[in-house]
This record gives C-alpha cells, structure tokens and sequence, in this order.
C-alpha cells in the first residue's frame, strides 16, 4: 500500500496546510509588490468611514456602532480583498466575515470606550474591535498561511494603533467616525502587510504534482 506524498501537507481545498519532511518552503524574501498593493488598500478606509457616516452618522449609540462597523467592514474587505485576492480566497467569506466582525467589534468597543473620543478611548476601542476583526479573518487564513494566529494577535494593536495615529495627526475625531482616517490607516495597512507577507514566507509551498511513468497497455 502506497500514500499520497501530498496528504500531510494538503487540506480538501488542495491548499498546504503543514510541512511534510523535506517539502520545500515559499520564497522567505520579502515580497515588496505584494506589500505595496496591499498598502494601497489603505484607501478603502476612507470610503468606508464616508460609507458609515452615510448609513449610521455618528458613533454615539449601540445601533449606530452595529450598523456602522457592518457597513465599513463590508468595504475595507472588499478593499483588502481586492489587493491581496490570490492568498485571501474566497471574496464572499472575507467580506462577509470582516463586516460581521468588525460589526461585533465596533459595537462591544465603542460601548466600552463610552463612545468617547478622547486618545484612550479610541485606542480601548480600536483593540476591541480588533479582536473578533483579527480572530474571523485569521479562521479564514488558517489553511493558507503558517501560523495564522499571529494574525489574531496582531490585528488587535493594530486598530488601536490607526486610532492612535489618526488622533495624533490632528483628525477631527470628535465626529465619531466607525473607522480611522487615512494616516491611521496606511499605517495600519503598512504594518499588517509586513505581518501577511511573513506569514506567507513562513507557509510551506504546495509541492509539485508528481508523475509516475506510463503505465503499459495490452
């Protein structure tokens, strides 16, 4: 009885899940176009708080929190999709599940905060909201990056960290904005992407499909 070389490091998507003995890693170099278009990604933020804004006004109550993070999430997934689409898979799942998520997270962060606006408060806020954010998508990177928890735990100080930012640079954030400005955001964005492209490094490559010789025939 023979097995398949590929079955210890292969889900039932066919994506590498874990290391067989000798199977070869990706590329460890950094990949600097793909942290660029993801960095680029950046700009979803913007039109998502104008989206939010649009769809709940200020952040001052649960429902508008819900219905705001829902509506932001839903684009910056949609943004972050598009700019990293060939490792994030499917685009329904990863809309779908930074929208709820990030729906989740606005809701529990901004009633924590206070719905206040004030550098801690933004940043208490952000890190909640983060962690079910973080938690979602790195369950949807679990089959396509090595240790996609790391993920979930960055994610967290990362939002409090747009928050912060946004706040140092002088953005109005008294007008409860569901998501950071755009300085808080190529920073986040920036930084996350340094964090994907080394999980990526750290993934194992799919082996090569292996082809046995020709089988005679009568």
């Amino acid at each position: 009885m023979t097995t398949d070389p590929t079955s210890a490091t292969r889900n039932r998507t066919g994506v590498a899940a874990r290391p067989a003995p000798g199977q070869p890693m990706q590329d460890r170099r950094f990949n600097v176009k793909g942290w660029l278009l993801w960095t680029a990604g950046f700009l979803s933020f913007p039109i998502a708080g104008i989206a939010a804004q649009a769809a709940a006004g200020r952040i001052n109550d649960a429902v508008a929190a819900l219905v705001g993070g829902l509506v932001a999430g839903a684009v910056i997934g949609t943004g972050q999709w598009l700019a990293a689409r060939r490792l994030l898979g499917d685009p329904l799942a990863w809309i779908a599940a930074t929208a709820a998520a990030m729906g989740i997270g606005l809701l529990a962060g901004a009633w924590a905060a206070g719905y206040g606006t004030s550098v801690g408060e933004l940043a208490l806020m952000g890190a909640i909201t983060g962690l079910p954010l973080g938690a979602a998508q790195a369950f949807l990177l679990r089959h396509r990056v090595a240790r996609s928890w790391a993920w979930a735990a960055a994610i967290p100080l990362l939002w409090a960290l747009g928050w912060t930012v946004t706040a140092a640079a002088g953005i109005d954030v008294d007008r409860q904005y569901a998501v950071f400005g755009a300085f808080g955001a190529v920073t986040f964005m920036a930084l996350s992407g340094v964090v994907l492209d080394r999980l990526r490094a750290a993934t194992p490559a799919a082996p090569s499909p292996q082809h046995g010789p020709p089988t005679a025939t009568a």
